[in-house]
């Protein structure tokens, strides 16, 4: 039993001994990826500010910083490494990191997959910071792009995550890509309207409403006839091309429209429907050369229409006669029974 006692505590007296030797190491080690962790951070600093005042090039700044930093501390941790434990080489620490960096790679695909991705976005720069854009269901303005997904912030001021390798895959709309953006509007007119002059009247709203450009010119086309309208579509050109701009320009564009019409006559009429009662009963019913429902009647005898009127006066007049010849026949019944009983007395 004191054999045994004596042994463990001559192992922990090798470890002691053998971790008060290491320790000027672990603390000399510690000091460098501290100083090289600090310094990984001032170099990130230093490329964003130099980068920072270029629009073009500051997602490349963002690349660069962040690169710069991951290499400066995986640097650093190599030479702590090699503090701690001099007889470790380069050489095995580099193949240390090739057989692990295989494994994070089945490990972690998808985290991977999203870092590049998130590269190839900050260095082609399909949109940037501040841009607003549209994917999906989602719509807004770009808070940031980091390696692993972008943030949006929504007109509502909410955030959305979405993983760099969906944008990178997937379309995105671009709403600031360039400095004008046309917006349309469909108007809907009466047929009875004149088309010409209620295009000029368009045209001239949108001239006077301030914030719409002169060029490129605002335009005015017929694109549909529609149940009840004939739609004209109001186009013009805004700068910029932000949201809020956009529709306070709108706001503006569509309330001179309206008023501008209605001031010249020109009605802005609801859908209507128009019914027309079917009659089965009429004996041309599926012939289209007769048939006045539905078709123009062609020559020849084409069956007099009916009004609603008509066929609820006729209702009446059938119902009448059902109950004036039920009432008939009970009294001619109540008779008979009359002059049976007195024959029978």
């Amino acid at each position: 039993m004191n054999s045994e006692l004596s042994t463990v505590w001559d192992k922990i007296q090798a470890m002691a001994n053998s971790f008060f030797t290491l320790l000027p190491n672990i603390v000399l080690a510690l000091i460098v990826f501290t100083i090289f962790f600090f310094l990984a951070r001032v170099i990130k600093r230093t490329v964003k500010n130099l980068t920072r005042h270029h629009r073009q090039a500051r997602n490349l700044g963002l690349v660069l910083g962040r690169l710069a930093q991951g290499t400066t501390i995986l640097a650093g941790l190599f030479i702590a490494l090699s503090i701690v434990i001099p007889s470790l080489k380069a050489g095995d620490l580099v193949q240390l990191l090739g057989i692990s960096g295989v494994a994070i790679g089945f490990a972690f695909r998808d985290i991977l997959q999203n870092f590049l991705a998130g590269i190839l976005i900050l260095l082609t720069e399909p949109f940037q910071i501040d841009d607003q854009i549209v994917f999906k269901s989602f719509e807004g303005t770009v808070e940031q792009i980091q390696t692993r997904a972008t943030m949006i912030r929504t007109y509502d001021g909410r955030r959305i995550v979405i993983p760099n390798s969906e944008l990178f895959t997937n379309s995105v709309i671009v709403n600031t890509a360039f400095e004008n953006r046309r917006l349309e509007y469909d108007i809907g007119i009466g047929y009875g309207d004149d088309i010409d002059t209620a295009r000029q009247l368009i045209l001239a709203a949108m001239r006077e409403t301030a914030g719409v450009l002169p060029s490129p010119a605002a335009d005015a086309i017929v694109v549909e006839l529609a149940g009840s309208t004939v739609n004209i579509r109001a186009r013009w050109w805004v700068n910029p091309p932000r949201r809020a701009d956009v529709l306070d320009l709108q706001d503006q564009v569509l309330t001179n429209i309206k008023n501008k019409l209605t001031a010249n006559g020109i009605d802005l009429p609801f859908p209507t429907q128009q019914i027309l009662f079917h009659d089965q009963t009429e004996a041309t019913d599926g012939d289209r050369a007769h048939q006045r429902e539905g078709w123009a009647a062609g020559k020849g005898d084409v069956p007099q229409p009916r009004s609603i009127s008509y066929a609820l006066r006729h209702l009446a007049d059938i119902h009448s006669q059902h109950i004036h010849t039920q009432h008939n026949g009970s009294e001619d019944g109540n008779r008979h029974s009359i002059q049976q009983a007195q024959s029978d007395q």
